[in-house]
Parts: C-alpha cells; structure tokens; sequence
C-alpha cells in the first residue's frame, strides 16, 4: 500500500523538500509568550547594561540636582569634584540598585510597550490602529511605563538615598533593608507619584519620536534590504534624538524625585504636601537644574538602548516587533 502524503504535503516530494529547506532557513516567528517573553528579556538587558554603564553620570547629575550651591561648575567640574572629594569609587554609588532596578523596569517597559501594541491592534484592527499609531504608540507607552514603575520605585529610592547620603549604607541590600526597618514598606513608593510624573512622560515621549523618526528614516531607505549594520545606525539616531526629547519634558519630576527621596518626610507630611512644597522651592528655572548632564545621559543612553534592544530581538528570533507604521 502506498504511503500517503502528511497533511502539510504538496503531493511532490522534490517540492515538499523545497518548502522543508526553506521552512528550516526561515524558522516560523515565536509567538505569544515565547514572543513577548523575548521582548521582555530584550528590554531588560538593553535599560540594565544602558543605566548601570551611565551610572557615574547619574550620580554627578543627582548631586547637582541635591546640592546645586557645592555642586555649580556643569558635568565635567562635577566629575572632580566628587572624585576629589570622595574618590573615583564614588562614581560607582548606586550600581546595584541602578542595574537591578531598570533590568525589572525594562523588561516591562519594552516587554509591555509591544504588548499593548499588539492589543491595540486586536481590539480596533490593524488598518486603524495603523492609521491612529500615534495615538496607538502614546496609550501603549503609558500602560507599560506604569507597570515598570511599580517595579522600579523600590529600587530607585534605594539607589538616590545611597547617592545623596554616601554613609547611608554600604550598597542595595542594606540600603534596601535599612529603609525597610527603619521608615517601612510604603518609603520606597514615596516618590511613586512624581516618579510616575516624569517616567510616564519620558516613556511616552521616548517611543513616539522613536518610532517617528525611524519611520520617516525608513521611507528613503529599504528597511528590508537594509544591512544589520544601517539597522543599528537607525536605532543609535533615531533613540539619540527621542532621548533629548524625553529628557526635556521629563526634567522637571526627575529633579522633584531626587528632592523627595534624598530624606524622609517630617511627621504626618504627606507625598502630595512635600510635593506642592518642592515645586514651590525650586520654580522652573531651579526643575531643570542638571538638565545638561541629564541631557548628554538620557540621549547616549535611549540611543544605547534602541540599538541594542533591536540587535537582541535578532539574536532571539523576535524581530521586527509589533509594527504598524506605513
């Protein structure tokens, strides 16, 4: 009796063996979890290596923010004088919060952000979200930033009590536990709103110009005969130029978050109270204090993290995204 041909079978076994050798150079994409789980890692690695890399320019940026009267001669000035003062190791303050904080926070930010997208997509059709993908970008950005922020307020009070007060703890986890026993639970979301106020902002900005500056890249330039090389170099302009956006409208909270988690509140002081009182004591002008630092850090690093966010959905078989742009 003949054998019968599996139900994926052209009928031709010269041509079944066509489409199985194509089928093996070209893997079918990952889906569902295993998809946006490769997002989600992606993300991760992409904010942890850009952040921890950056942190001696944060914490030169946090003391100018905390002490602009001692801290007044820019960026570099900053440098020597911390390492003056405290030595080069002192650049190196808030690593461990820093890197374990945005390994959490980007994966949901990323993970998230290409999640929403794609539930966009299924609740109003592709051709409109498509044609609304701007609208579709900013809602997506929001939801993840929220949920990354849950994530990262715990370690980022962590890491800007051991910036701003260098004998506070010796690094993460007895900062992290010493705030616990001390002050409780509810001190490492203390900065949860303003942090909230610039991150959500920043996150929204962040993609958006991202994903517009890239788009309008890719009208004159063939994305899908573009080498790896000019993808990379998209990412790294297109990340750059959203960076100094996203750090222009975000300044404001950053420096307010550095304030309210540099001590803890006076008694019965609420987060809303010592925020109306912060904003009063800086004034515009003082909200963007550090703002070139923060500048020159939000820029190398959103750069940093497109291109290396994109060369690892390649690495992991997660290419392309959720796209809807034209």
């Amino acid at each position: 009796m003949a054998a019968t041909a599996p139900p994926s079978s052209t009928g031709s076994q010269k041509l079944d063996a066509v489409v199985q050798k194509a089928s093996a150079l070209n893997p079918e994409r990952p889906k569902g979890l295993a998809l946006y789980s490769r997002f989600a890692l992606a993300g991760a690695v992409c904010c942890s290596v850009t952040h921890g890399g950056l942190t001696p320019v944060d914490v030169v940026k946090t003391r100018i923010q905390l002490d602009p009267v001692t801290y007044n001669k820019g960026m570099i000035g900053g440098f020597r004088q911390v390492i003056a003062k405290e030595g080069a190791g002192a650049l190196l303050t808030g690593f461990g919060p820093t890197a374990a904080g945005y390994f959490l926070q980007g994966a949901f930010k990323f993970g998230g952000y290409e999640l929403f997208k794609q539930q966009c997509i299924n609740y109003f059709g592709y051709e409109t979200a498509s044609n609304n993908r701007t609208a579709v970008y900013l809602a997506s950005a929001a939801l993840a930033e929220f949920f990354a922020d849950i994530a990262l307020c715990p370690l980022e009070a962590t890491r800007i009590r051991l910036v701003s007060q260098p004998d506070f703890a010796s690094g993460l986890l007895s900062g992290f536990g010493k705030i616990a026993s001390q002050e409780g639970v509810g001190a490492f979301y203390s900065g949860f709103g303003p942090i909230l106020f610039k991150q959500v902002p920043y996150t929204m900005a962040k993609f958006v110009v991202y994903e517009k500056v890239a788009e309008a890249v890719y009208k004159r330039v063939d994305k899908s005969t573009a080498s790896d090389g000019t993808q990379t170099a998209v990412n790294l302009g297109s990340g750059l130029i959203a960076g100094f956006a996203a750090a222009l409208i975000s300044q404001p909270a950053d420096t307010m978050l550095s304030k309210i988690n540099k001590t803890k509140g006076l008694p019965g002081e609420g987060t809303t109270s010592r925020l109306i009182k912060i904003a009063k004591e800086l004034g515009l002008r003082g909200s963007y204090t550090g703002i070139g630092a923060r500048l020159f850090m939000v820029g190398s690093l959103t750069a940093g993290q497109f291109a290396i966010y994109g060369d690892i959905k390649k690495m992991l078989g997660a290419t392309g995204g959720v796209e809807i742009a034209k």
